[in-house]
């Protein structure tokens, strides 16, 4: 289970830092949002893996840990609103420059002004 989970977390970072490092807004923001996801995989693992837990303090002789649950709850809600706000920005971005590329130049022919 440990190493299925890594491996998971592991194809999310890879799969993010690749889009991240491409030369057009949308794609940076989908891989900003992977490695969100992956970092929000990482802090649930750190809770431990227990597959039969309870939750709630006197409910099983193992409770799993509740911090880490909180911290991701609450970095879903951060990410989910910077990614709102990263998206109007790349579209206010396009609109106002007629490209779509992160350093904000022309890039194939096919893009015109």
């Amino acid at each position: 289970m440990e190493a299925l989970f890594s491996l998971v977390v592991g194809v999310l970072i890879a799969s993010g830092t690749y889009l991240l490092l491409r030369g057009r807004t949308f794609p940076v923001i989908i891989g900003l949002v992977l490695l969100g996801y992956a970092v929000n995989l990482f802090l649930f693992s750190t809770g431990g893996l227990n597959t039969h837990a309870a939750a709630v303090i006197g409910e099983s002789t193992v409770p799993t840990d509740p911090l880490p649950q909180a911290f991701v709850l609450t970095a879903i809600v951060i990410g989910f609103a910077m990614t709102a706000f990263v998206v109007i920005l790349a579209i206010r971005a396009r609109s106002e420059m007629g490209s779509d590329h992160v350093d904000g130049q022309q890039g194939e022919a096919g893009d015109a002004k």
